[in-house]
């Protein structure tokens, strides 16, 4: 059968976005000029400028929008959501819209046009989704981006007398750790280093799920089919996966009898992005004097991830204190023993930023998975695609699994294209640290402005066919008419894009490579999937999917 994708093969390995790092004019790290970067982009970001999201809205490319502020309409006359925020606030907790806070979105942009401001109890937000506001937006960033800070965590940190990882720091204390940090886990010499650890969690995850299929599932011509929700065992993967990288260790959560530490530290992930939503809207330490219960649900798992991290911590510190000095082992200690060993951060720091990297690493990495294989399982022609590449990239790889990614970019096309119907995190923010203009309005300095990526994913304006799964529409040759900047911010941006994203994408990338290598996918109803909303985005109810093992695995 030919590909029907043949045509689109070439995914674009290195976009703008996914490869700058620091938005100074030159990073001594990333090598890449902002300039150059911006230059590339402007003009082309939007495929056809002559439509218009709303009558009285036209989106016109780049270069046409206003910059001069006289010329712009008022801050106040930008359309909003409601202008009492306690009512706003009130309204959401009654109807139950903070679980389908990105449906919410979608509405609001398509009842408003393409921007409009949001006010929610404390909160005050300019809400965006075109890439060509988008572009205008990181313009404006600034050498120190600043996103919201989630006030509940930081209260947290403050009350228990923790020290805040790069997630919850701004200015140039941030960026001095930032710079650090990104030696370990953004570089490209620091992916090759941990790629064959994620290599080996992922194959282990498939021969695991093999057997399972053998054992418990029903054999016809060879063949061994079984059907099962695959969310708890991607949640081990994503776990197992993690402290391997992070803390140099197996844990071995594929085994018949998972650890209770192990599952204690899943499900205080899960309540504890649970309870953030309604948080951010509330004043924290307000509820801390009053002991209400949402905040110590929140404190609680908290502490019961501070927990779980501090004893890997330690472990891996003895383990590190007891290796000899004269004979030192050459395999990779994980990223929390090349921050001891580079010695530029405080204990302190590196258990802080360690302890958000174990956090945002599981929830954010399985529930991404959950969706890719449901999409897969429902598109057997991409599937078939997709497996004939891997397939001959493994072969030609000869098990080297960096250039075995590397000849199969529809894998990257696929985690793309996943988290472009559904987005981990809804927003990207920016505070602009200069006065900008978006959709002929004025927007002061200091305003926070949210990116919406729901909608964006889901924009018929921004995307063609939207609703069809199709990773090959990241390819060079698809791009390169069309709006090819700011599409793909699942893992946000620039500087101050997601950290773990080297680990999360090649974590991701390998497991579906294995996966493919091993099963065909299917699943009994092709029906969209309701999602809620938790701080991230995941299934109301997790899909369920049938694996088939292949009758000669490759």
């Amino acid at each position: 059968m030919e590909c029907p994708h043949n045509s689109l093969k070439q995914i674009r390995r290195t976009d703008a976005q996914d490869t700058l790092l620091f938005s100074s004019s030159q990073c001594s790290v990333c090598e890449i000029s902002i300039g150059s970067m911006f230059s590339s982009c402007a003009g082309s970001v939007c495929a056809r400028p002559h439509l218009c999201v709303r009558a009285s809205v036209c989106v016109r490319p780049l270069h046409q929008s206003s910059r001069s502020a006289g010329a712009a309409r008022l801050f106040q006359e930008i359309p909003d959501t409601g202008s009492n925020g306690w009512m706003n606030l009130l309204r959401f907790w009654r109807d139950g819209r903070f679980s389908r806070m990105h449906k919410h979105m979608e509405e609001s942009f398509r009842r408003l046009g393409p921007i409009y401001r949001e006010h929610l109890g404390s909160q005050s937000s300019v809400n965006i989704m075109l890439p060509m506001d988008t572009g205008e937006l990181f313009r404006s960033e600034g050498l120190h981006p600043r996103r919201m800070t989630l006030q509940p965590w930081a209260t947290h940190r403050e009350t228990r007398r923790h020290s805040k990882g790069v997630f919850l720091k701004n200015g140039t204390e941030w960026r001095a750790d930032r710079l650090l940090l990104n030696r370990e886990v953004m570089v490209s010499s620091s992916v090759h280093r941990f790629l064959p650890l994620l290599d080996e969690v992922a194959q282990d995850f498939c021969r695991s799920l093999r057997r399972r299929v053998q054992a418990d599932g029903f054999e016809k011509a060879g063949q061994h089919t079984l059907t099962l929700d695959p969310s708890p065992d991607l949640f081990r993967f994503a776990l197992e996966a993690s402290c391997h990288v992070l803390y140099g260790e197996r844990i071995g959560l594929f085994s018949s009898c998972p650890s209770d530490e192990s599952e204690r530290f899943i499900s205080a992930v899960e309540r504890m992005l649970a309870t953030t939503p309604p948080l951010l809207y509330l004043p924290p330490r307000l509820l801390l004097r009053l002991r209400a219960s949402l905040w110590t649900t929140h404190a609680t798992a908290w502490d019961d991830i501070f927990s779980h991290a501090e004893q890997r911590i330690q472990r891996s510190y003895q383990r590190l204190q007891a290796r000899p000095s004269a004979a030192p082992d050459c395999s990779f200690p994980g990223v929390l023993g090349k921050l001891m060993e580079a010695g530029q951060l405080s204990l302190e720091l590196i258990r802080a930023n360690i302890t958000e990297l174990m956090a945002g690493g599981v929830d954010t990495t399985a529930v991404p998975l959950q969706f890719a294989l449901f999409e897969l399982a429902r598109n057997p022609d991409v599937q078939e695609c997709v497996r004939a590449q891997v397939l001959s990239s493994w072969q030609q790889a000869s098990g080297d699994p960096l250039k075995a990614l590397q000849g199969a970019p529809l894998l990257k096309g696929t985690i793309k294209e996943t988290l472009r119907l559904y987005p981990v995190g809804i927003t990207v923010q920016r505070y602009p640290v200069r006065d900008i203009v978006l959709q002929n309005y004025h927007v002061p300095a200091g305003t926070l402005v949210q990116v919406c990526l729901y909608p964006l994913g889901r924009s018929a304006e921004v995307f063609s066919r939207p609703e069809c799964f199709d990773p090959s529409r990241w390819s060079a040759d698809a791009d390169a008419g069309s709006a090819g900047g700011f599409r793909s911010l699942a893992f946000g941006f620039g500087s101050r894009q997601c950290v773990g994203r080297r680990i999360a994408e090649n974590e991701m990338q390998l497991l579906l490579m294995h996966i493919l290598r091993t099963f065909k996918l299917t699943v009994s109803s092709t029906e969209e999937l309701s999602t809620k909303y938790t701080l991230i985005l995941q299934p109301e109810c997790p899909p369920r999917i049938t694996f088939s093992t292949l009758t000669h695995q490759h």
